[in-house]
């Protein structure tokens, strides 16, 4: 079973940074792709951030600029790196992993970004 670990969450005010982690429990190369997700209250989970094996980026929209995934393949961990912080990016941030026949997702943690 694979296991995907977030990390560095937290309370931050509009305009800081925060970067997040996600370890996995085996290696990154076995995942056709990883991604961050975030979902606040009574809304829906959405994609912020993926990157492909091959290390092909996408964002959305709301965070083009500002967040950044990147991959260290040898600490089998992916990051985003989130600046310039605003209210509207609070939520729980899931971390996310497929390849063709599963998904994987992360227990979420916390971004809570005061005005």
């Amino acid at each position: 079973q694979v296991q995907l670990v977030e990390s560095g969450g937290g309370l931050v005010q509009a305009g800081e940074s925060l970067r997040l982690s996600c370890a996995a429990s085996r290696s990154i190369f076995s995942f056709g792709g990883m991604g961050w997700y975030r979902q606040a209250p009574g809304k829906q989970r959405g994609m912020v951030a993926a990157i492909t094996s091959g290390g092909t980026t996408n964002y959305a929209d709301s965070v083009k600029g500002r967040f950044t995934i990147s991959r260290d393949n040898t600490e089998n961990t992916v990051y985003l790196q989130m600046n310039s912080l605003k209210p509207e990016d609070t939520a729980v941030y899931y971390c996310n992993a497929h390849t063709f026949v599963s998904e994987y997702w992360g227990q979420g943690t916390q971004v809570t970004v005061s005005s």
